[in-house]
C-alpha cells in the first residue's frame, strides 16, 4: 500500500528499508563520479598543454591525484562489498543508482586516457580492465532495464546516459592499445544507444507529470557528455575527418546542451550540496576537452576563447566541488542514509 492508503502500482519501485547500519554500508557508488571529474580535468589540462601553451605538469599532477583518489574510493567500495554485500545488491537494483555503477570502469578508462602519455604500461593495463569491465557492466545495466518491471518512466534521468558515455570513452585511448576495430565497436554501440536514450530523457524532462527530484537535477549536465566525448572519439578514430561534418555535428550538439545547462544555472545554484553535484564535473570537462581539440584542428578566435573559458570554468568548478565534498565529509553528511 502507498502512504495515502491506495494500492501501489505494479511498476512502482519501493525503496528497501535500509536506513540503519554502519556508515560504510552507505558509501555510495556515485563517489566514483569524483574520479571521472578529476580525470576529465587532467585530460583537459593535458590536451591544453600543446594547444594553449599551459604547463605540462598540471595535467600530469592531476592524473596522479586522480589515480590516488580512484584507489581510495575503490578500496572503500570493496570494503562495502565485503562487509555489506546487501547494500551493494540494493544499489544494483536501484533504478537511479544502477546507472552510476559503470562509473567504476569509466574512471579506469579516463585514467588510461589521461595517462597514456605519462605512464604507458600502467595506462594500457587500466584500459584493458576498464574496457572489458565497461562491456560487462553495460550489458548488466541494459539487461536490468529490459527485465525489471519496477523501472518506470519516472525513474529515467540524464544519469541513464552514463553507461553510454562509458562506451564512447573507450576509443579515446583504445586506438593506442588495441586494434582500431575494437574501438569502432564500442563507439558504434554507444552512439546507437545514445540517440533513443536522448529521446527518452528529453521526453521525461519536457512532458512527464513528475519532475526530476532536486537531488538529481545536477545530472542535467550529463546531457553534454555523450556528444562531447563522441566528437573527440570520432577524431581519434578518423583523424583525417577534421574538416568533415561529423565531429562538428557532435561538438555543436554538445555546445548547445552546454548553453541549455547554463540557462538552468539560476535554478541549480539554489540547491543544497549533494554528492550528485559531481555530475557537473565530467560533462563540463568533456566539453572543455572537445573545445580544445576543435581549437587544434579547426582554429580560430572563437574556439581559442572558448577553450580558455571552459578550462578556467571547469577548473574552478572542480576546486569548488572538492572543497564542498571535504566540508560535507567533515560534517558527517556523506555516507548517510538517503
Amino acid at each position: 500500500m502507498s502512504a495515502n492508503g491506495r494500492p501501489r502500482a505494479a511498476t512502482a519501485y519501493v525503496e528497501p528499508d535500509s536506513a540503519a547500519g554502519p556508515r560504510l554500508a552507505h558509501f555510495p557508488v556515485t563517489f566514483f563520479a569524483t574520479v571521472m571529474g578529476l580525470a576529465g580535468l587532467s585530460l583537459a589540462w593535458g590536451r591544453a598543454a600543446p594547444v594553449l601553451g599551459v604547463p605540462d605538469w598540471v595535467g600530469e599532477a592531476l592524473f596522479w591525484l586522480s589515480l590516488v583518489v580512484y584507489a581510495v574510493v575503490l578500496l572503500a567500495y570493496l570494503g562495502k562489498l565485503v562487509r555489506h554485500p546487501h547494500a551493494v545488491k540494493e544499489e544494483l537494483a536501484h533504478p537511479v543508482r544502477l546507472s552510476f555503477v559503470p562509473t567504476i570502469t569509466i574512471g579506469l578508462l579516463l585514467l588510461a586516457t589521461a595517462g597514456q602519455h605519462i605512464a604507458y604500461s600502467l595506462a594500457e593495463a587500466l584500459w584493458w580492465v576498464g574496457a572489458s569491465g565497461q562491456l560487462v557492466l553495460t550489458l548488466y545495466v541494459l539487461s536490468a532495464w529490459i527485465n525489471r518491471p519496477t523501472f518506470a518512466m519516472e525513474h529515467v534521468t540524464p544519469a541513464w546516459f552514463i553507461p553510454v558515455v562509458g562506451l564512447v570513452v573507450v576509443p579515446l585511448a583504445g586506438v593506442s592499445f588495441a586494434d582500431k576495430e575494437v574501438s569502432w565497436f564500442f563507439f558504434a554501440v554507444g552512439v546507437t544507444f545514445w540517440i533513443p536514450l536522448l529521446a527518452m530523457v528529453l521526453s521525461r524532462l519536457f512532458v512527464h507529470d513528475r519532475p526530476v527530484p532536486p537531488k538529481l537535477l545536477p545530472t542535467l549536465a550529463v546531457l553534454i557528455a555523450p556528444p562531447a566525448v563522441a566528437a573527440v572519439a570520432y577524431l581519434r578514430l578518423q583523424p583525417e575527418s577534421a574538416e568533415g561534418p561529423v565531429p562538428r555535428m557532435f561538438y555543436y550538439v554538445a555546445l548547445f546542451f552546454g548553453f541549455l545547462f547554463v540557462a538552468q544555472v539560476n535554478r541549480l545554484r539554489k540547491l543544497p550540496f549533494f554528492l550528485s553535484w559531481w555530475a557537473y564535473s565530467f560533462p563540463l570537462a568533456a566539453l572543455s576537452v572537445a573545445t580544445i581539440v576543435m581549437t587544434d584542428v579547426v582554429g580560430g578566435w572563437f574556439f581559442t576563447a572558448a577553450s580558455w573559458t571552459f578550462l578556467v570554468a571547469v577548473s574552478a568548478l572542480i576546486a569548488l566541488l572538492v572543497l564542498r565534498t571535504v566540508a560535507s565529509m567533515a560534517r558527517g553528511e556523506i555516507c548517510v542514509p538517503e
